[in-house]
């Protein structure tokens, strides 16, 4: 019987950034479903705050090199990796020197956002999946936390919906309380465009606040998992109001085998 494959995007992981509720799990869980008998990849931003010698981060060649398309620029794409030894586990970085150099992650010294987050999030996900194909690595489940992977339920159900690699491919999309409080740029639904989707499908980038993203990204997941004690109640409402499976929020004492059974459940409905 061949092992059932879990693709985990995530927004933060520790060690590579400060412990949060999002990069503990980030950290911890990949790890668990691997020692569960789960074939796995993680991916993540290389922000410029990880420090690539201390983590023995290196460049993927063969994965390396595809430019892709925002908002009329071309933006080269690279891969990097790094192994975490204690988890014998490999965590893929997107790297792109204008989105990922700064020597921070989401926000600036001030504690303002950075005003290309948006285009920072669709770069992100469409280099994931680009790098997931040019893998060829099938994934049974993917696993989305943090909102900066926001998009990438909308590109698998639409611009990616008859690529073979993820006709059988479940997302599973983490809400955490990692609100920020100002939108997203206006035009974030205009950079966010991509093949085989229309307007329709991007309603709730009209206006792209933080309650507003998580609801697209709830439209085109297959089941939501609450990853924190406490979320956004707008956000709360709308996940009961969607009636996707949904897994309420676990202790940290046994969470990892009740995301795992999760996880079987939605791949095999």
């Amino acid at each position: 019987m061949e092992k059932k494959r879990v693709l985990f995007i995530s927004q933060e992981i520790t060690p590579y950034l400060p412990e949060t509720a999002i990069s503990i799990i980030g950290r911890e869980l990949p790890q668990g479903i691997q020692e569960s008998g789960k074939e796995i990849r993680v991916f993540m931003p290389r922000y410029g705050i990880i420090n690539e010698r201390r983590n023995q981060l290196h460049e993927v060649i063969r994965l390396s090199g595809m430019n892709l398309i925002i908002n009329d620029t071309d933006h080269p794409l690279i891969i990097k990796v790094a192994s975490i030894q204690a988890a014998k586990m490999q965590v893929y970085f997107i790297d792109n020197e204008e989105y990922f150099q700064r020597k921070s992650v989401l926000k600036d010294k001030d504690g303002l956002e950075f005003s290309d987050n948006d285009e920072r999030a669709v770069f992100f996900a469409r280099g994931v999946i680009e790098t997931i194909k040019k893998l060829r690595w099938a994934p049974d489940v993917i696993h989305c936390q943090g909102w900066i992977t926001n998009l990438v339920p909308l590109y698998i159900k639409r611009s990616y919906e008859n690529d073979p690699l993820f006709q059988d491919t479940k997302i599973i999309f983490s809400i955490y309380n990692d609100e920020f409080p100002n939108a997203l740029s206006s035009d974030y639904k205009e950079k966010a465009m991509h093949k085989n989707i229309n307007d329709g499908d991007m309603e709730y980038l009209e206006n792209p606040t933080y309650v507003n993203i998580h609801k697209q990204a709830i439209k085109y997941s297959d089941a939501i998992i609450i990853g924190c004690e406490t979320i956004n109640s707008e956000i709360s409402s709308f996940v009961k109001e969607s009636k996707l499976p949904t897994l309420e929020y676990q202790s940290p004492d046994g969470y990892i085998k009740a995301y795992s059974d999760f996880y079987d459940t939605i791949i095999e409905s």
